[in-house]
């Protein structure tokens, strides 16, 4: 892309941005068993966050104990328990992959019961996910272009149900029948496509109601042109822009890097796109390929509040309609939301 057109579509989802941010948290249930999620859920509601949201794994990106725990508890079944616990917030999974692991049928089922339970508040994140969850259920890892084709069929299935259809689907992976959602809430939950790249954010583009990408301001360019591209092809509106980061704080800088360091394989391209699955080899990539100095760049390591404020802020220069964070502060994670709701939101929202 040209330097031309990364700049006009980058003024172009500037005009799009909202006057009030939409911020959201991530909750790693890879880090944290799921009664903690749950306590940092209802505090991230008092902080002020709009939305909350966990990751979908089945497995962690490291040795468990080495150096951190590791949990893994499901997503679907805390989303429910959490949604009881709050009142306001967004709630749902980011991101959901359905590759293989999950049945899309399955999967619209159980967003529109979480609607359901909540209503106006779910949304569903999906993508084409990682090796180390969809290996150990079964899946021959399949190359990027496969991942992301099985990624389109079973979010065509999804969408199509979420939008009251009776579905007959016979695809190369996914398949359906005469399927469809007997309990239909009033509002259709909004469906957000990850996207890493052009061809993700393509799709959707086509398929979704708005994109998920990373923080990223060498990708985010790229992301939105694609994105709007698609949108305009396919005669739809494009619609929300999020970008995803992570934060950690503690009571000093050091500290807050190190209560987050378990983190850098996320940072590890291989980690997605190749069947790496074992967690000690994901946690090696990471060790090996992410210095602290490109972690550090990444995300949000700071005891200083004003350094998170400053950092969140320059990434409203790329245009997101939301800016999500996930909360990888190991140490400390309920005293970081408290700080958030004290020092960072109220400053951001000024």
């Amino acid at each position: 892309m040209s330097v031309v057109e990364s700049v006009r579509n980058v003024l172009w989802a500037r005009r799009r941005q909202p006057d009030q941010l939409v911020y959201g948290v991530a909750l790693a249930h890879e880090r944290f068993g799921p009664d903690e999620l749950l306590e940092q859920a209802v505090e991230a509601e008092r902080a002020g966050f709009d939305v909350v949201c966990c990751s979908d794994h089945l497995a962690p990106w490291w040795e468990p104990g080495h150096p951190a725990p590791a949990h893994c508890a499901n997503p679907w079944v805390w989303l429910g328990a959490a949604g009881q616990l709050t009142s306001s917030v967004s709630l749902g999974p980011a991101v959901t992959a359905l590759t293989h692991r999950y049945n899309p049928v399955v999967v619209a089922q159980q967003i529109a019961t979480l609607e359901l339970m909540n209503p106006g508040r779910a949304f569903l994140a999906v993508g084409s996910g990682e090796a180390m969850n969809e290996v150990p259920a079964g899946l021959d890892w399949p190359s990027p272009e496969e991942q992301l084709a099985r990624t389109e069929e079973a979010l065509t299935i999804v969408t199509r149900l979420l939008e009251g259809r009776t579905v007959d689907f016979d695809g190369r992976w996914f398949h359906a029948r005469g399927a469809r959602l007997y309990a239909v809430p009033d509002r259709s939950p909004p469906v957000f496509m990850s996207a890493f790249g052009e061809q993700a954010a393509e799709i959707a583009g086509r398929l979704a109601d708005g994109v998920w990408t990373l923080a990223d301001p060498r990708s985010v360019p790229e992301v939105v042109s694609s994105y709007r591209r698609s949108s305009e092809r396919a005669g739809r509106e494009p619609g929300e822009i999020v970008l995803q980061g992570m934060f950690a704080w503690d009571e000093s800088d050091d500290a807050a890097l190190e209560s987050a360091r378990e983190w850098k394989p996320i940072l590890v391209k291989e980690n997605y796109s190749e069947d790496i699955h074992e967690p000690g080899r994901i946690q090696a990539n990471g060790r090996e390929a992410v210095s602290d100095l490109t972690f550090k760049t990444m995300g949000l390591f700071s005891a200083d509040p004003q350094d998170h404020v400053r950092k969140i802020k320059a990434l409203r220069q790329f245009g997101p309609t939301a800016i999500v964070l996930m909360n990888v502060s190991g140490n400390n994670p309920v005293a970081a939301l408290r700080t958030y709701g004290e020092s960072v939101l109220p400053r951001l929202r000024e």
